[in-house]
């Protein structure tokens, strides 16, 4: 798994975290798969044309398959946050909510960037761009006019 319970520690206090869960794992387990999903959202591209602007399409199953040393610190810190956002929603017990919201809001205002291509990371492994067998020459634009328009 790309983030664990343990990896909370650098962002909530472990003592902070068992009081909000009543030392229910599966809750922790469960705002963290979460955080994974969001973050994840952000570096996965769609169909959209927008798309095809030259922005780094991120290798996502690559990324987040990664554990210990090999994980983007980054990126890691990133879930982390969004996941102790998720876990100080039951109960803000002796933590500024205020702060925890700044904090995933600047997060998530970070990864729209990156997902946006603004920011790159260039140590997260991309997908490299293929040719797909009927793709238009001209890299999706046309050129051209219209037939010419008489008047009779």
């Amino acid at each position: 798994m790309f983030a664990e319970k343990s990896d909370l520690k650098n962002n909530i206090y472990n003592y902070q975290t068992d009081q909000i869960t009543e030392g229910d794992d599966s809750i922790v387990l469960q705002s963290i798969n979460s955080a994974i999903s969001e973050v994840k959202s952000y570096l996965t591209w769609n169909d959209k044309k927008e798309y095809l602007d030259g922005r780094p399409h991120y290798d996502v199953e690559k990324i987040f398959s990664q554990t210990g040393e090999d994980r983007h610190p980054l990126l890691l810190n990133h879930v982390i946050t969004v996941a102790k956002y998720y876990i100080i929603n039951l109960s803000n017990v002796d933590i500024l909510m205020d702060n925890a919201e700044k904090r995933y809001d600047r997060a998530i205002d970070w990864l729209k960037l990156l997902s946006k291509g603004a920011v790159n990371l260039d140590e997260l492994p991309v997908i490299p761009d293929t040719d797909e067998p009927g793709e238009d020459e001209n890299g999706g634009f046309s050129y051209g006019s219209r037939p010419k328009f008489n008047h009779e």
